[in-house]
């Protein structure tokens, strides 16, 4: 019984590894990405929403910060979507 329990330990400690990679190597792809897309648009623009206009800036700037922006929204919107299911598993199980 012990050995099995050794098995299933050193399985979970593999997929925990493999997980791990995969994580490093899509942050490595998107890095790598974000940085091509920089050096390949050094041209100024001015961006123009509702009627508000801004500096003249390198697209590339403006790319990122909407890139960065959207992660935040996007994980503070996932955030909540967590925070309120695990609230109503502890109302269910009370």
């Amino acid at each position: 019984m012990k050995k099995r329990r050794v098995a299933v330990r050193n399985s979970w400690n593999v997929w925990s590894r493999l997980k791990r990679f995969a994580i490093t190597v899509l942050i490595l792809l998107v890095v790598a990405a974000c940085l091509v897309f920089v050096l390949e648009n050094q041209q100024s623009v001015v961006v123009s929403f509702l009627g508000f206009s801004s500096l003249q800036l390198q697209l590339s700037f403006v790319g990122v910060a909407a890139f960065l922006f959207g992660m935040i929204v996007g994980g503070l919107i996932a955030a909540v979507y967590v925070l309120r299911a695990g609230r109503r598993e502890r109302q269910v199980a009370h």
